[in-house]
């Protein structure tokens, strides 16, 4: 049995009985006054919701007209494995898919590859050609669901295998939705699965977006993702900033392409994690899309509202979640996902609480599911739009991360840009500089995590629930059926849409999505496409920077 009375782990004999009060301080740094008056607010009116520059939110009638996209993270082993967890979501109320890929996927090795052979269907689903996305979306229809990919690296050749499954079902290329995540630029600096250099992965990034304003128009060609920077260590503050500049660094790439800015603008969309300093959470979004507004306004003269809407999505959980008293992790996803309503996400996913240390059960997803449309069906919260406008703290609070947020991107700026930052390894110090703090915050004691290093159980062995096993099998599976995919197409189809894709990557000017699409068709795999790449434009070196 555990104590009665709470002990932290620190030596810190001052705080024997507890952490005693928070400081009045945010994560990010901000001191919070005792009390916030009305004359301590600069923008004494938000503005209206669906009004530039939409502090309030996108939509006039904000939830009411429409709720958020209800996501579940989800993807293991084979495809087959991972379209019966997709149809039991989506039996329990789900309504938008969002897939999770391999480690090999997303970094652009087929499974049989020694780099991959350790890797297959571990951290997501092992999707290497079109076979496989045409069993992972077995009996849904294309048509009538959200999709959301997490790749970055390999983004392109997902999204063209999408359109290929879409062709083979028969839905119009112009009826999809969803979002490949496609953002690079956070993965040298956060996340690690890039595979070209900066620049001809920007290239690659603005052939998906020219394409799909064309091919699919209803679809996000990228989700410009904060998410990984702040679980990799930033505060809420240059999360909101460096999501931002990595947008403007995709909006002038895409201008000098000759994409219009008032077109493919309406196609951006954005994504982040939440945390669990509500109020701050809650401003971080309002400040980032009245930011948005303001810049795309001011540097590109954008004037269509709709290209100005700052369209986003969130994950609840992430680094917030802990092993340890894992069933605490609930409690956790439920605060975030009131912040991300109160702060206006269109999309959510839930973690699981057992996702600091496994793969969810199907309970366990089941609960993170039920989170969202408790929240939505039962909280009240939905029923008027942004709630807390109007709050002098929760205005203060959005001035205060907007100024700070200007002034990290200042900094970016006067370093020459986010390419040059990311080049010389100065953004990857700053993050990992600022993951030291936070670390040291929290061992020190200085940051509370309940169940971590205050109120700590001497006997952690309570219930985690239900253990998840991948198939020990599925890894072969996955391996045996490349192995045949290769052995029934047609391979001097395969090799001549890989020269066509090689020839094109040697033109600078040309859009690589139709040739990526043929070869996808061909089903040409992964690898071979990447591969083929490669020999054009090389891999990523990651800078040393001491």
């Amino acid at each position: 049995m555990s104590e009665a009375k709470a002990k932290p782990d620190t030596a810190d004999a001052d705080r024997e009985t507890g952490p005693g009060i928070p400081r009045p301080v945010t994560p990010s740094g901000i001191e919070v006054p005792e009390l916030v008056t009305a004359d301590m607010v600069e923008t004494s009116d938000p503005g209206s919701p669906g009004e530039f520059p939409f502090t309030r939110g996108i939509f006039p009638d904000g939830f009411r007209g429409r709720l958020w996209t209800f996501r579940q993270y989800s993807g293991f082993g084979s495809a087959e494995d991972t379209n019966e967890r997709y149809r039991f979501l989506l039996a329990q109320g789900q309504t938008g898919l969002s897939v999770a890929l391999d480690l090999p996927t997303q970094c652009g090795y087929d499974p049989v590859d020694p780099m991959a052979t350790a890797e297959v269907g571990k951290v997501g689903v092992s999707l290497s050609n079109l076979a496989e996305l045409e069993m992972l979306f077995d009996g849904i229809d294309l048509g009538g669901i959200s999709t959301s990919f997490t790749i970055n690296g390999s983004a392109a050749m997902i999204y063209a295998m999408y359109l290929a499954v879409a062709d083979k079902q028969g839905v119009p290329r112009d009826k999809l939705t969803g979002t490949i995540q496609n953002d690079i630029l956070k993965e040298y600096v956060a996340r690690g699965t890039w595979i070209f250099p900066v620049r001809p992965s920007m290239r690659l990034i603005a052939d998906t977006v020219l394409f799909s304003n064309r091919e699919t128009p209803r679809f996000n060609p990228i989700s410009i993702a904060g998410a990984h920077v702040r679980d990799a260590g930033c505060t809420a503050v240059e999360e909101i900033a460096y999501t931002l500049a990595n947008g403007l660094a995709y909006v002038d790439e895409l201008v000098k392409r000759g994409g219009e800015v008032e077109n493919f603008a309406k196609r951006l969309s954005f994504f982040f994690y939440v945390h669990m300093d509500f109020f701050e959470e809650v401003c971080k979004f309002r400040a980032a899309r009245r930011l948005w507004a303001k810049l795309l306004k001011e540097r590109y003269g954008v004037k269509d509202e709709k290209a100005l809407r700052f369209r986003f999505g969130v994950v609840c959980g992430g680094s917030s979640l802990i092993a340890p008293q894992p069933h605490n992790n609930i409690v956790r996803v439920g605060v975030e996902t009131m912040a991300a309503v109160l702060g206006g996400a269109q999309s959510i996913f839930t973690c699981a609480y057992d996702e600091a240390f496994q793969i969810p059960t199907e309970a366990s997803a089941e609960i993170a599911l039920r989170t969202q449309q408790i929240v939505a069906h039962e909280s009240g919260i939905s029923k008027t739009v942004d709630p807390l406008g109007g709050s002098y703290y929760v205005e203060w609070l959005t001035d205060r991360m907007e100024a700070e947020a200007v002034k990290v991107m200042d900094e970016i700026d006067d370093y020459g840009g986010v390419i040059p930052a990311i080049e010389d390894g100065w953004l990857q110090m700053r993050i990992a500089e600022r993951a030291l703090e936070r670390k040291s915050a929290t061992d020190s004691g200085e940051r509370v995590v309940v169940g971590q290093n205050y109120f700590r159980r001497d006997d952690e062995a309570g219930s985690f629930g239900g253990v998840f096993r991948i198939d020990p099998e599925a890894t072969k599976r996955v391996v045996e059926k490349y192995e045949a995919v290769r052995d029934r197409r047609d391979n001097g189809l395969v090799e001549k849409t890989l020269a066509e894709l090689e020839a094109a990557a040697a033109k600078d000017g040309e859009n690589l999505m139709p040739y990526l699409v043929d070869a996808c068709h061909a089903y040409a795999t992964v690898g071979e496409m990447v591969a083929t790449l490669k020999r054009q434009w090389g891999e990523f070196q990651e800078p040393v920077r001491l």
